[in-house]
């Protein structure tokens, strides 16, 4: 049913995008580029249609996202759904000639080599599976545009998933909430404010220099003044200012050893009328929530563990809730797994558009090909190398199960139409200059109205950061 539908979707040079979407699943290891994909032989056109269809192609990408949200979608141990939001960016660095590229965040090898590289970045929202795996359900994907904000298009685009989702029958009134995992680079309590509306609790992972709000405490009798809006301080860095946990849970677990869990409940950040929070009329709100430190005892990578912060968005919590809550939490890296997949099996960022729409195109036909394979994953044998060890029915990893695909597809339903023969174009005469060259395009990029900086900050970092008293 997804096939045919995924056909429906391609309203322009639908064959020849659905013929390479079907290359991608078929071929021999990682995708290397677009060409090269048609001398599979499920792809039965020319080498250049691949980059045609991507260039002058159409995709119904509202349609397309109704289907993804329309199929089976694994759900945690409770029964809930579990989503995680996550960007991850398609690097172009030396496209002069692509527009609407913006400074993405990337991580270099060495220590603290953060670097902002020119390129796309996408906003992907999954639904997590419970239990041990690299496997996750892709639900939507949006371009971050220049200009754009990424906490307002976060919260647009979980709305959108959340509605689908509920059209679908996915959640239903008197289920669980879903619940939604991020890490630190996401605001929680803003999301939890602006997603107020739905079926949904935040789960997200905050810095280590955050400093959080008790609730007042009750006015003494005969006290004047204006009434404090903020309880006392709880500063992450400060084991003075935690108090005496609501919550505490031990538990063992096989990769990191024993694990300390401890809660403090109605926390809640001090709003200050910036950023996020400018344009906002009236008192800013009190967004109160659950704080859990989990420690461990050790990493497998063998780098000291650090404790891991969260912010819960309901009040409350049991200890089975604490729980649950931080072992959704661990299941957030998954995503890791899916872009690893994407990048570096399918060759998502493997060809070089230069339009920003075709690199759309290209990512929902790979969202689409990843979604096929998770559907067919009981159905294909398992083509193991002979140094790969055998693994159980149903517990195969992405890459092998694409490995199979390509002896299912014969019992697969095909709806592209057999290609038209016809003969390549005469092109450009050798020798003669191009006469219309490719506009090129500056990086977008951020900049401050205030561009001085301190005397102190030159190439310096202190030891001491400051906490971040303000959210």
């Amino acid at each position: 049913m997804l096939r045919q539908e995924f056909h429906r979707c391609l309203t322009r040079r639908a064959d020849a995008l659905f013929e390479l979407t079907e290359a991608v699943l078929c071929a021999d290891g990682p995708v290397r580029s677009i060409a090269e994909l048609s001398l599979a032989g499920e792809h039965r056109r020319g080498h250049g249609s691949g980059y045609a269809a991507l260039a002058c192609g159409r995709v119904d990408i509202d349609r397309l996202r109704t289907a993804l949200s329309g199929v089976s979608l694994p759900r945690a141990a409770d029964g809930r759904l579990v989503l995680a939001v996550d960007v991850t960016c398609w690097l172009r660095p030396e496209a002069h000639t692509c527009p609407q590229r913006i400074l993405c965040h990337t991580y270099g090898r060495g220590k603290d080599q953060h670097m902002m590289v020119p390129g796309w970045p996408y906003s992907v929202v999954v639904a997590l599976e419970s239990g041990r795996g690299s496997w996750t359900a892709p639900l939507d994907a949006v371009r971050l545009a220049p200009g754009d904000n990424a906490a307002s298009v976060t919260a647009r685009q979980i709305r959108g998933v959340v509605e689908r989702l509920t059209a679908a029958g996915h959640w239903r009134p008197g289920d669980p909430d879903i619940l939604l995992v991020a890490d630190a680079g996401y605001d929680g309590p803003r999301l939890a404010h602006v997603l107020a509306d739905l079926p949904i609790t935040v789960l997200v992972r905050m810095r280590t220099d955050r400093v959080l709000h008790r609730p007042v405490p009750p006015q003494p009798p005969g006290t004047s003044g204006r009434p404090r809006r903020h309880g006392d301080e709880f500063a992450f860095g400060d084991p003075a200012t935690w108090g005496r946990p609501d919550v505490v849970s031990e538990t063992t677990t096989r990769l990191y050893g024993p694990a300390l869990i401890r809660a403090w409940d109605r926390l809640h950040p001090r709003l200050t009328h910036r950023i996020a929070w400018a344009g906002h009329d009236g008192a800013l709100p009190i967004i109160e929530g659950t704080v859990i430190r989990l420690q461990v005892e050790r990493l497998p990578s063998g780098a000291i563990p650090k404790p891991v912060w969260l912010w819960h968005s309901r009040t409350g919590l049991d200890h089975t809730e604490v729980d649950l809550a931080w072992q959704g939490f661990l299941r957030r890296f998954d995503i890791e797994h899916t872009f690893r997949m994407l990048k570096q099996t399918l060759g998502w960022t493997t060809p070089k558009l230069r339009s920003p729409e075709a690199a759309d195109r290209w990512t929902w036909l790979l969202l689409t090909a990843y979604t096929q394979l998770r559907l067919a994953r009981d159905l294909t044998a398992d083509l193991r190398r002979p140094w790969e060890k055998p693994r159980p029915a149903g517990r195969l990893t992405p890459a092998r199960v694409r490995r199979g695909f390509r002896n299912l597809r014969p019992h697969l339903a095909c709806p592209a139409g057999v290609p038209k023969p016809s003969r390549p174009g005469p092109g450009r005469p050798a020798g003669t200059p191009n006469q219309r060259p490719a506009s090129r395009h500056d990086v977008h990029t951020v900049t401050s109205t205030n561009t001085r900086k301190p005397k102190h900050s030159k190439n310096t970092k202190s030891s001491k950061p400051r906490p971040r008293r303000t959210g």
